[in-house]
């Protein structure tokens, strides 16, 4: 047999005999505790020079809990050497691995491979469930959740579960309060980096995330999804008391208040109750007096950005609600509605007086 290139040749017999078993696909050893297979199970030396343990060693760990490998900078413990190795990209602040296309660099081969999958658009892992493709096994497993309603990350204090650790970490700084992250313009405080990232934009006015179909663009990637399914019709959000579908977790959340008639949020001033939180910042700038919404345009100010998006209708003139009976445009959905009784001959507003008159004729 000749030889075709130094990855045909082995510096010992034992590691030719592990390299054929990636051509017969054997795995010979098994784990005593779950029964998987593995290539190996001896301790090795590599070429250079450090020691490597064997695959089903490695595995065996989970089962044991044993973690010798040790960072000497801040004393976490891990399973395996090359964990270690990787954690220690923490500390160091290397990132050896770079992008060929942008020349971002990255701590692991993994976190690259998954970033160039930003430039080629490939989303190889698909839900069995509903066909949704996502870039990474992780994100796909995180997904299904969502179908099997699974939330196997519990806070310790209240007991309420989540979906992801991340939102687990999130929801318990409402108990600690802990808000590490702080805006440079406003000295605002947040509980994650992301979150920050996100107001920071209000000041700089960036708005990375634009809808393919229609070019409105969004500060918040989460915005541009909710926004998609106006062109979609899609509704992945179901409620589990009557059926009905919804584009946003959000509304699904409201809806579902409306059934139990639950309204956890109240105005500290005056007593009020919400069904959501938002809903209560707005109320309360009835109370401060505060408008932070300001027209580029004229300078009027607004508490809420519904309302500055519609005003600003009147510089533009924009008019993107139609009627679907004669096709007349208008500027916001309310005229809209008030439109469409010439259509329908609705007429829903009565006068109490009045009808308590002719009730009490009638009897």
């Amino acid at each position: 047999h000749q030889l075709t290139g130094s990855s045909d040749i082995f510096p010992f017999l034992s590691k030719l005999k592990i390299h054929l078993k990636t051509h017969t696909g054997e795995k010979p050893y098994s784990c005593s505790d779950c029964g998987k297979c593995f290539k190996t199970s001896r301790v090795f030396k590599s070429s250079n020079d450090f020691s490597q343990l064997s695959h089903l060693k490695s595995h065996e760990r989970i089962h044991t809990g044993e973690k010798p490998y040790v960072c000497s900078d801040c004393g976490v413990s891990f399973s395996r050497l090359g964990t270690l190795k990787t954690h220690q990209r923490i500390h160091t602040g290397e990132k050896p691995y770079s992008c060929t296309d942008c020349g971002k660099y990255f701590t692991t081969s993994t976190d690259l491979k998954v970033h160039q999958r930003t430039h080629t658009g490939e989303k190889p892992y698909s839900c069995s469930d509903c066909g949704k493709c996502f870039k990474t096994s992780k994100e796909v497993k995180v997904h299904q959740r969502t179908h099997t309603g699974e939330k196997p990350y519990s806070c310790s204090d209240c007991g309420k579960c989540f979906t992801t650790s991340t939102d687990l970490k999130f929801h318990q700084k409402t108990h600690t309060g802990e808000k590490p992250y702080s805006c440079s313009d406003c000295g605002k405080g947040f509980k994650t980096s992301n979150k920050l990232k996100v107001h920071q934009r209000t000041h700089t006015g960036e708005k990375p995330y634009v809808c393919s179909d229609c070019g409105t663009s969004f500060s918040q990637l989460s915005n541009l999804k909710s926004h998609e399914r106006i062109h979609t019709g899609e509704k992945p959000y179901s409620c589990s008391d009557c059926g009905k579908f919804f584009k946003t977790s959000t509304v699904l959340t409201v809806h579902q208040r409306t059934d139990t008639g639950g309204k956890p949020y109240s105005c500290s001033d005056c007593g009020k109750s919400f069904k959501t939180s938002n809903k209560l910042k707005v109320h309360q700038r009835t109370h401060t007096g505060e408008k932070p919404y300001v027209c580029s345009d004229c300078g009027t100010s607004f508490s809420q950005l519904s309302n500055l998006k519609s005003h600003e209708r009147k510089h533009t003139g924009e008019k993107p609600y139609s009627c679907s009976d004669c096709g007349k445009c208008f500027k916001t959905s309310t005229l809209l509605t008030v439109h469409q009784i010439t259509h329908t001959g609705e007429k829903p507003y009565y006068c109490s007086d009045c009808v308590n008159a002719s009730q009490h004729q009638l009897s």
